[in-house]
């Protein structure tokens, strides 16, 4: 294959083209072939080239016509919907959710399974939750898996792509010690072996969502916090997560020692930030205060929903927790400021956004006392605009950028075996949260 002085083949610059057409009017469509030029930097053969393959392709269609000046009118296009399929899956602490989504990341379907008990993390019941929410998904929105381009996990813990066999995660907070994740995947048949599993720390999928489609459109430097059991976060330089390395170990936010031999935290160490954030800890904190009463051994969303009652209602106790974790998470916030000087702090998982709307401001206020006064001046804290499905959104972007990378074209996954021993023990492996030391 003829290959160019930079060490690029033909087929690279055709990959190159149809990525930069595909993307731009993913994000900026529907446009005419004429705008396409100036927007890619793509000669008018090029994009005539490149759009004719797509069209063929189906994953372009016409979406109008519109007047040119002096000319002729002028056919729009946009990405096909239903020409492709993604699922997100947002393997929490409180349940695994699952969802269904067409090109345009527009939700067809989602179903969600709750992990019990509370804190209960063993390897096989969310192996079975993932295999049965693809099915239910699929099954209701009446869509084959032909066109389904991969699925995408966001999941608590460090993530080894490069692992032999595929994706392991190593999660110490969850009890997982080197889970062969992908393999167990591929070993329910939930897909056929040509879908990928693309799995990532659930952090950074939430923080790939903000900033394609949320609160971080636009910034180029930013961390986006998941606060939810527990607590951590995604760098985001030049708008993409650690740089763009695809897999890269998110920021252990939460496991910054905030206060030396402090409070035992889920991952055995003493004085993490998590350990004093992290809405298991505030509610474990309650509980030891007397606080709570039945709330506290139910479902941790509304255990964390009494609280906020409770503080609502003028409980001093209450009302002190939320000061101290405010001010536990604003210190936490300034050492990322210190250390990164982000242009944004979004704040996202389901209990930040549960919590937000009541400690936000102190965060803040804590979070500039803390800091270095120049990088303090530059960030805005703010909270994530996705919602509660901002990590399955994020997940389902692991496939679809992938998909944009191959322009367009659908990319095998490579061949995995499964880890020995595994097969007849997804029941036992793995365990509660409170045994991850």
């Amino acid at each position: 294959m003829t290959t160019g002085r930079s060490g690029r083949t033909v087929r690279d610059l055709r990959t190159g083209n149809r990525s930069a057409v595909l993307q731009q009017l993913y994000f900026g469509g529907p446009l005419s072939r004429q705008e396409l030029g100036p927007a890619t930097g793509l000669s008018s053969g090029s994009v005539s080239n490149v759009v004719g393959e797509l069209v063929a392709d189906g994953l372009l269609e016409e979406a109008g016509i519109v007047d040119s000046d002096g000319g002729r009118p002028r056919t729009l296009l946009r990405v096909a919907p239903a020409s492709a399929h993604m699922i997100g899956i947002d393997v929490g602490e409180t349940r695994v959710r699952v969802e269904l989504f067409d090109l345009t990341l527009t939700e067809l379907a989602r179903t969600e399974l709750p992990l019990q008990p509370r804190g209960c993390y063993d390897v096989g019941p969310i192996v079975d939750h993932i295999r049965s929410g693809i099915a239910t998904v699929l099954e209701r929105a009446e869509v084959g898996s032909d066109r389904l381009l991969g699925v995408g996990i966001g999941v608590p813990g460090i993530v080894d792509r490069d692992a032999p066999g595929g994706t392991v995660v190593h999660g110490q907070t969850i009890g997982w010690d080197a889970v062969p994740l992908e393999a167990l995947l591929r070993a329910t048949g939930a897909v056929p072996p040509e879908v990928p599993y693309i799995i990532d720390n659930g952090a950074r999928t939430l923080g790939q969502a903000e900033m394609w489609f949320g609160a971080g459109r636009g910034a180029r430097d930013a961390v986006v916090v998941l606060f939810g059991s527990g607590v951590g976060a995604s760098l985001i330089t030049d708008g993409s997560p650690d740089g763009a390395t695809p897999g890269g170990a998110p920021l252990e936010w939460g496991h910054l020692t905030v206060q030396v031999r402090g409070r035992r935290c889920r991952c055995g160490a003493l004085g993490c930030l998590e350990a004093y954030t992290g809405a298991e800890s505030l509610l474990a904190r309650w509980a030891e205060r007397g606080g709570g009463g039945d709330a506290i051994v139910g479902d941790e969303e509304d255990a964390l929903a009494a609280l906020l009652a409770a503080a609502g209602g003028g409980d001093k106790v209450a009302l002190d927790l939320l000061e101290e974790t405010a001010e536990y998470l604003g210190a936490g916030l300034s050492d990322v400021i210190n250390l990164f000087q982000p242009e944004r702090i979004l704040i996202g998982g389901w209990a930040g956004l549960m919590l937000g709307p009541h400690i936000l401001p102190a965060v803040r206020e804590h979070a500039m006392r803390y800091s270095l006064r120049h990088p303090a001046a530059r960030v805005t804290i703010d909270m994530g605009s996705l919602g509660p499905d901002a990590v399955t959104v994020g997940a389902a972007t692991l496939p679809l950028a992938a998909f944009f990378a191959a322009g367009g074209r659908r990319t095998p996954p490579e061949p995995t075996t499964e880890a020995p021993g595994w097969q007849t023990s997804l029941q036992t492996r793995g365990g509660p949260a409170a045994a991850g030391g």
